[in-house]
């Protein structure tokens, strides 16, 4: 077990594995170009992934005794072919949302056994967010027009927009708490129980570009994620015995990685990062421990999820640009990787012997 902020176990992408475990599942037919996002049905194991070749796949993920198969379901592509950016389920996890390039939302009904995604609404950007709201049934998405647009399927006009102070970088939705992260530093958090109501806005705590952003399980607050290999834990109402702090994560040395995703554990609270430097990290925040450092992968690692259950943790292997073009291996293939996850690795191990490397 190690404290936060403690040394990398591993050296850079090029040096190390294939994957973080021997025993991970490959999921076959990735796709052709980099993933963006992967994202877990709420109600079975389907896991769904968005690419920048256009593409939004489905696989159904089988498990049995730590054993994985993962199974191709059924695969629709945006517009001519343009890069998706996220994606997300309905709560019956019948139906997925993503949006892209195109500057399109778009609705895949998985049940329908159609491969074809509907439009259900349009920015006049990039959408690189989108996220689906159980007490509305809306879908919100956020986008590089500096919009938040909340949509009715059943309407070709968005029912409510929201003006972001600058382009959306991420966004988060969970129970009634919804967070954004933007350029420029901002952070807007709403309570989405009925009408959207802002009730913070304020600038990361962190001294860079934010990357991701997660609300917590339990919804009293939040972390975000920036270039600089950093991470700030932050609560929005005041917990007994718990205060907000950030801590350095995805270095080696000298070098600084950017934090690519935030990923809460739904049972125990816990939370997964993953990075430029292509190393998976598990952590607990109210014991501000990092439980698991797993050796790091050959290449940037840009998004991660775990499933409803959090038994089953998948992440992606693909170059993120964080370096340009000029580090790009063109051929080189995108894979996802479906880790089994034992209790012991992201469990919380209760109180912590030792310090960590804040800010």
């Amino acid at each position: 077990m190690a404290t936060f902020g403690a040394a990398p176990v591993a050296a850079a992408p090029a040096t190390g594995t294939r994957t973080i475990a021997p025993t991970d599942c490959n999921v076959p037919t990735a796709g052709n170009d980099g993933i963006s996002s992967l994202t877990w049905s709420p109600t079975a194991n389907y896991l769904v992934s968005s690419n920048w070749d256009g593409g939004v796949r489905c696989w159904e993920v089988q498990e049995q005794s730590g054993q994985i198969r993962a199974m191709p379901k059924a695969q629709v592509n945006h517009e001519n072919n343009a890069s998706v950016l996220d994606t997300c389920f309905s709560q019956d996890g019948t139906t997925v949302f993503s949006g892209g390039c195109d500057k399109a939302v778009r609705m895949w009904q998985l049940s329908s056994g159609q491969n074809q995604a509907q439009q259900i609404g349009v920015h006049d950007a990039p959408v690189k967010s989108v996220h689906f709201i159980p007490s509305s049934s809306l879908v919100v998405s956020g986008g590089w027009d500096k919009k938040l647009k909340f949509w009715d399927a059943r309407q070709p006009n968005p029912v409510g927009t929201l003006d972001m102070p600058e382009r959306v970088y991420d966004m988060d939705v969970r129970n009634n708490l919804m967070v954004v992260a933007t350029a420029n530093r901002q952070i807007i958090c709403y309570d989405v129980s009925g009408q959207p109501r802002e009730h913070v806005r304020k600038e990361s705590p962190l001294k860079y570009q934010s990357r991701c952003i997660s609300c917590f399980p339990d919804c009293t607050g939040f972390a975000v994620g920036s270039i600089e290999g950093r991470v700030a834990i932050h609560y929005l109402q005041k917990v007994p015995g718990k205060d907000s702090f950030a801590f350095k994560c995805h270095r080696q040395e000298s070098n600084v990685y950017a934090v690519n995703d935030i990923c809460f554990h739904s049972g125990y609270g816990t939370f997964s990062t993953v990075g430029a430097d292509g190393v998976v990290n598990f952590w607990d925040k109210d014991h501000k421990q990092r439980l698991k450092g797993f050796q790091a992968i050959q290449k940037t690692i840009p998004c991660a999820s775990f499933n409803a259950t959090g038994n089953l943790f998948a992440y992606a292997a693909s170059y993120d640009w964080s370096k340009g073009s000029s580090f790009h291996t063109p051929g080189t293939p995108n894979e996802i990787f479906v880790h089994y996850t034992n209790e012991e690795e992201i469990k919380p191990k209760g109180k912590k012997t030792g310090g960590y490397k804040s800010r």
